[in-house]
């Protein structure tokens, strides 16, 4: 385990804040092996819900290598997906589970958001209502470039909001982040709208933790840790959540 550069508190969250993004990958993976293990022990079954990008890979790469985990007794879920394309996409966020964990740990179920759903509004229903069917035990979370958490931008996040997975708008800049990530080859090819789960549905989740490493990140990180708690910057939403970790690296952190 990886001894964090510094430990700090902004409101309800805790902040670890680490020298490479290595680093916090590899700790943030042996916290949760942990966590996941004794729930384990204690009611023989853990719900997970999982975040995709770059942000993710190294940490996904490292709780698997770490193993130690009986993963046919873990059911998973996934934030967010396109609108319209289909699971084999090579920007679908399905395709990235299914490569990245379920073809790697084959859980006991890994439940997917149909993307190309023929009834989108029936898709958010059944999603909500599989979500709904037990606690989530651990989520694990990113941070968009304009401090969206999953596809809550700050046009659409709400922080009481009723719904626990609804289709929305994307925001340009998230629209364009998908394109400097090489998710897409140009920005007309971004779909413009995706499923998304929502904010109280985030923070009803029992753990969270939020990696949120690399330079790019840095304003978002300062906005959302100095600024004032606003759906206008919804990663703020974190800062009420006492159960929620963030995870930064000294390049993530170098505006604050």
């Amino acid at each position: 385990m990886f001894t964090p550069n510094k430990i700090f508190t902004v409101d309800a969250l805790s902040v670890r804040l680490y020298e490479t993004e290595k680093q916090l990958a590899n700790d943030a993976a042996q916290i949760s092996q942990t966590y996941l293990q004794e729930t384990l022990a204690k009611q023989g079954s853990a719900t997970v819900l999982l975040a995709t990008g770059n942000s993710q890979i190294k940490f996904l790469e490292a709780l698997i290598v770490l193993g130690g985990i009986d993963w046919s007794k873990i059911t998973f879920f996934h934030l967010d997906e396109y609108l319209g394309i289909d699971a084999n996409h090579a920007a679908s966020f399905r395709r990235y589970m299914r490569e990245r964990v379920e073809s790697r740990v084959h859980p006991g179920a890994f439940h997917y958001i149909e993307g190309d759903a023929t009834e989108p509004l029936e898709e958010c229903d059944r999603y909500a209502k599989l979500l709904q069917e037990q606690p989530i035990d651990l989520c694990c979370l990113g941070l968009g470039e304009n401090g969206h958490l999953a596809f809550n931008d700050p046009p659409v996040a709400d922080f009481g909001d009723r719904r626990s997975v609804k289709l929305v708008k994307l925001d340009l800049a998230t629209r364009l982040q998908q394109v400097n990530q090489s998710l897409f080859s140009h920005l007309e090819a971004v779909p413009q709208y995706a499923f998304t789960v929502t904010l109280p549905l985030l923070g009803s989740t029992k753990k969270i933790i939020c990696l949120a490493p690399e330079k790019r990140k840095a304003p978002a990180v300062k906005e959302m840790l100095l600024g004032s708690i606003s759906a206008a910057l919804p990663a703020s939403f974190l800062r009420m959540q006492a159960q929620a970790t963030l995870f930064l690296d000294v390049d993530s952190a170098s505006l604050l």
